[in-house]
């Protein structure tokens, strides 16, 4: 069993943030996220955002991962309401690799820094968990997120293959293929 993830990220400007693993309470906050964020929803899989967008992101598994290692994170302002969500999975596709599969901020905080304060939490979190490297994706058709994942160095390799099937759920039929980073982590201090 590893050890619950809780990490308190404050920001350049004095908000304070608290990254957690998420409780079933946290579902009518994360779909309240998923309707804000729906020009990223559409972006991700070509669809208005539904109830069925939270179900997924817990049963989807990249094939070889185990169940032990994956991670559903929430980002709350201060333990108040869900700003953002991260779906992860740990010692995939190797014992020394994080897989990111997810990572998406309130749009109130795009742009504020904020995404880059939790990001460079996690990534040192991950490093002092012995991870070497992380992995992401990101749709071909958001340049936001690429954006995001360059300003933290992480490199683009290629699209990922298309096909009927993403991770162990069918792929939608208006779903864009996505582009995968990956980012050579390493420990601080």
């Amino acid at each position: 069993m590893t050890e619950p993830i809780s990490v308190t990220i404050t920001t350049d400007n004095g908000r304070r943030y608290l990254v957690r693993e998420a409780a079933p309470d946290d579902e009518p906050g994360v779909l309240a996220l998923f309707e804000a964020a729906g020009a990223y929803v559409e972006a991700a899989t070509g669809l208005p955002s539904g109830p069925g967008d939270l179900q997924s992101l817990y049963y989807s598994l990249p094939p070889g991962a185990d169940w032990q290692d994956k991670l559903v994170l929430v980002v709350t302002e201060d333990g108040g309401p869900v700003v953002g969500i991260i779906d992860a999975v740990r010692r995939h596709p190797a014992p020394d690799v994080c897989a990111v599969g997810l990572f998406l901020l309130h749009p109130s905080l795009w742009g504020t820094g904020t995404g880059r304060a939790v990001a460079g939490a996690l990534l040192d979190r991950a490093a002092a968990s012995g991870a070497t490297r992380v992995t992401a994706t990101v749709p071909v058709d958001w340049p936001r997120g690429r954006r995001f994942l360059a300003s933290l160095s992480f490199r683009f390799t290629d699209p990922a293959p298309r096909g009927p099937g993403t991770a162990n759920r069918s792929t939608g039929p208006r779903e864009p293929a996505v582009e995968r980073a990956e980012l050579v982590v390493t420990r601080q201090g």
